[in-house]
């Protein structure tokens, strides 16, 4: 492995994760004087009228992933849902895809089974750690979120500051610290373990702790979690090794001046999980899937095959092509090669366990995460930040099926924010932020799927030489693309938000971003060239202009509509955050997407019930300029709406209500849209076996818009949270997700039902144990998820989890 300067190891981290063994002795002192103070006790009525929000459903703390200017999320005019850390174990919300139990517009398509980043109103998103960017991760690893705080999704572009985005949205993820936004820190040492288990083996273990401690006299707050899994999977020769550490660090160094730092590692070891393949209608409705080997390609009997042997395999062929239109499809029985066909064809029924994955698949990714802030406040109300955020990844994924990535990546990013509040007259007031920002971003990255053939393998058996490629990351040769690189972005932002006669709210911003480019592609390490291609390489600038404006008032009634318009600036990156020759070649490594939002918030009945909702439309303009995988050029449109209910001191209520139309802006405007094509696609064809030993690919034809409507996301999804506390320890919980019935792929010939998923809890808690049990899919439901739906949608489909249970014990002090 390459050296790099600011490589984060292990030991640095566990070094810093040792800090906290002296900071809790330390600590007991503090524990000790708390014990004299007075305890008072919460009263379940916090005031006239207002029941107390236990589990933290009511969004009323200040959320400044959105715009930095510590808004709630009532008084900030985007859709943003707030998830608090009561909330994520109330409902034992364990990855991003359980998200869309408590947020509109968070559906989100399988990434192979990789829940890496949300899709949000139906494109992809991305990541934020404590308002910073993370290494672009689509489904290189499943993001934790048990370390969190509160994960804030926010709908649309990112806030100028923050830097170039993507048009969906992203998820910030906010960790657990000893210092709250009030600035107090924690008055003694908390912390706690938890054991959870549940079907297919899971086993993962939590602790956690955190308090005061005093360092060199300053006051200083720690909190330090770590968690291990090891855990089965419904899915067959899939496990899940899991291990994370987070450490975060308050320090006052004066008055007006403090510090924050702290980082995190994360090591999973897992593998992706594709799904079924052969898909057919029949095999979506009945579970009836066509059985058959593939004949050998494996010459040299080592029990794999190499590139080398697909290439002498295919040309074998006779004069036939593997590319055909859809729709009227003009395969026929006779097109099709023999070499391609099946034998011992038959049928059987198909398991939901059953699906792509060989006991050799592997996906291996090392995160390290660090930050350091400085924040200042100066007598005259002014504070300004330094924000240093430091991330790298290390990914290995490996598919037997012709799959194969590996990248490695790390980023720097500075940004210093200047922060002042004014009183211009008595009737206008402002907030303004300026920030100067610098992020260098280092990668290589490679992939190799030239020879990705899903169909060979009979999911009834065992995976075998029949299926076997020799990938890339082993053999080190032959890759689809092998792209070394950085690029550093440059930028300047200003923002600034007006208060008018106290009800009228204008919030104006804009960004200047200027990004430097470098690519090379090693040649020589792809398929079909020679040791002694040149590299090619590309170095160029780009800039771009991001802005955004909107208005909102208060009402007297409790009601406050907004608008929002925005457009952002967009980096073109891979899956390891990797800029292509080609898009730097062709000036398509920045584009810009566009947000149109018009909604309505309300807090009624004394704050105990909030509403929003909103129409919006968002599109990427720059329909050349995407990346297939993690950034494709899409329109959104639809509207929204979320409820959240202190019903009484005991019932508590949120819903959320997603309609969205998704269309694919490049098939719109080029009349085709390219992809794998499946049996119900090769409707010349009367059976499927005569090609399910090679991949039918080709063109879609785009007639009208309707033609051009992403498949895969639901048009309509409802969902609904109920919560009862008895008030003597026991709590019910009850959720129900409803999902319209959508197709699996781009050329929509495959159909997956709707479908409603219910779940159900029960919890005991005393002063210092919980035990929890819930169980999920309830009526055992059978529902699907779409894997790419424009590229495999035909030819693969994710079969999601049956009924199946949780418990949880934990311990707290």
């Amino acid at each position: 492995m390459d050296y790099k300067p600011f490589r984060l190891t292990k030991l640095a981290l566990l070094v810093g994760l040792s800090c906290a063994s002296p900071m809790t002795v330390l600590a007991e002192e503090a524990e000790e004087a708390a014990a004299t103070e007075e305890v008072v006790e919460l009263e379940t009525y916090t005031a006239e009228g207002q029941v107390e929000d236990t589990m933290g459903i009511m969004p009323t703390e200040p959320v400044k992933s959105v715009f930095g200017f510590g808004k709630t999320i009532l008084e900030t005019p985007r859709g943003v849902t707030s998830v608090s850390s009561d909330m994520l174990e109330a409902y034992n919300i364990t990855d991003i895809d359980d998200l869309v139990l408590v947020s509109p517009g968070a559906f989100t398509q399988s990434f192979f089974g990789v829940a890496g980043s949300l899709d949000v109103r139906g494109t992809p998103g991305e990541v934020y750690f404590r308002g910073v960017r993370r290494v672009n991760n689509p489904g290189n690893y499943p993001t934790p979120i048990g370390a969190t705080d509160r994960i804030d999704i926010v709908r649309g572009p990112a806030s100028p500051i923050y830097g170039p985005s993507k048009i969906g949205g992203y998820l910030n993820f906010q960790p657990k610290s000893a210092r709250a936004e009030t600035g107090q820190y924690l008055d003694k040492p908390t912390g706690g373990m938890s054991y959870t288990t549940g079907s297919w083996d899971k086993s993962i273990l939590t602790a956690e702790v955190g308090g005061p401690a005093e360092a060199f006299g300053k006051s200083l707050g720690y909190y330090v979690y770590a968690e291990v899994e090891n855990s089965d999977s419904y899915y067959q020769n899939s496990t899940t090794d899991n291990t994370i550490f987070q450490a975060s660090f308050n320090m006052d160094l004066t008055d007006s001046t403090r510090i924050e730092f702290g980082g995190m590692h994360h090591d999973f070891d897992g593998n992706q999980v594709a799904g079924w393949n052969r898909v057919t209608q029949d095999l979506i409705d009945h579970g009836t899937y066509i059985t058959g080997s593939a004949q050998s390609i494996d010459t040299d009997g080592d029990g794999y095959n190499s590139t080398a042997e697909f290439l002498d395999w295919q040309s074998q062929f006779s004069d036939t092509s593997n590319n055909f239109w859809v729709p009227a499809s003009t395969g026929t029985d006779e097109a099709m090669d023999p070499l391609w066909a099946l034998e011992d064809v038959g049928t059987a029924k198909l398991s939901g366990d059953q699906v792509l994955v060989s006991p050799e698949d592997v996906l291996e990714t090392e995160v390290n995460t660090l930050y350091f802030d400085i924040i200042h406040e100066f007598d005259n109300g002014m504070t300004l930040t330094n924000k240093l955020f430091f991330e790298d990844l290390e990914n290995l994924n490996e598919n037997a099926y012709g799959f194969s990535q590996f990248a490695d990546t790390y980023v720097v990013e500075d940004q210093l924010i200047l922060a002042l509040e004014a009183e211009h007259t008595d009737w206008l007031s402002g907030a303004y932020q300026v920030s100067p920002s610098i992020r260098y971003t280092d990668f290589k990255h490679g992939d190799d799927f030239f020879f990705e053939y899903f169909d060979r393998r009979d999911l009834t058996g065992p995976s075998t030489a029949l299926d076997r490629k020799l990938l890339s990351t082993v053999s080190d040769e032959g890759y689809s693309s092998y792209t070394v690189g950085d690029y550093t972005d440059y930028g300047v932002a200003f923002l600034a938000d007006f208060s008018i006669y106290e009800n009228l709210n204008v919030l104006v911003g804009a960004r200047y971003d200027y990004v430097d480019m470098s690519s090379t592609e090693k040649v020589s390490k792809t398929a079909f060239a020679s040791p002694d291609d040149p590299d090619s390489k590309a170095s160029d600038s780009d800039d771009g202009v991001s802005w955004t404006l909107s208005v909102s008032y208060n009402t007297p009634w409790g009601f406050t509509p907004y608008a929002t318009v925005s457009e952002q600036t967009t980096i073109i990156m891979g899956q390891g955050s990797e800029i292509s020759v080609g898009n730097i070649e062709s000036g398509n490594a920045l584009a810009d997407s566009e947000l149109t939002e018009v909604g309505v918030k309300s807090s009624l009945l004394d704050d105990r019930l909030y509403m929003s909702a909103a129409y919006f439309k968002q599109e990427r303009t720059s329909v050349n300029a995407q990346d297939l995988v993690s950034n494709n050029t899409t329109e959104s449109e639809g509207y929204e709406f979320e409820a959240r209910f202190l019903a009484t001191e005991n019932l508590t209520f949120t819903a959320a209500m997603t309609h969205i139309e998704v269309t694919n802006l490049t098939a719109q405007e080029g009349g085709v849209q390219f992809g794998f094509q499946g049996a119900e696609d090769m409707t010349g064809i009367s059976d499927p076996s005569l090609f399910y030993g090679y991949v039918m690919q080709g063109l879609t034809l785009v007639s009208n818009s309707d033609d051009a409507k992403k498949a895969g996301i639901p048009e309509n999804m409802y969902s609904l949270t109920a919560a009862y506390d008895f008030q003597n320890g026991f709590r019910t919980t009850a959720s129900a997700v409803h999902a319209d019935s959508t197709y699996s792929g781009f050329s929509k010939s495959v159909k997956l039902p709707s479908y409603t998923v219910l779940n159900a809890g029960v919890s005991y808690s005393t002063d210092d144990w919980t035990m929890r049990v819930q169980a999920k899919n309830l009526t055992d439901e059978t529902y699907f998820r779409s894997n790419f739906p424009d590229l495999f949608g035909s030819t693969v489909v994710l079969p999601e989890l049956p009924r199946h249970w949780v418990a949880t014990a934990s311990y707290k002090f």
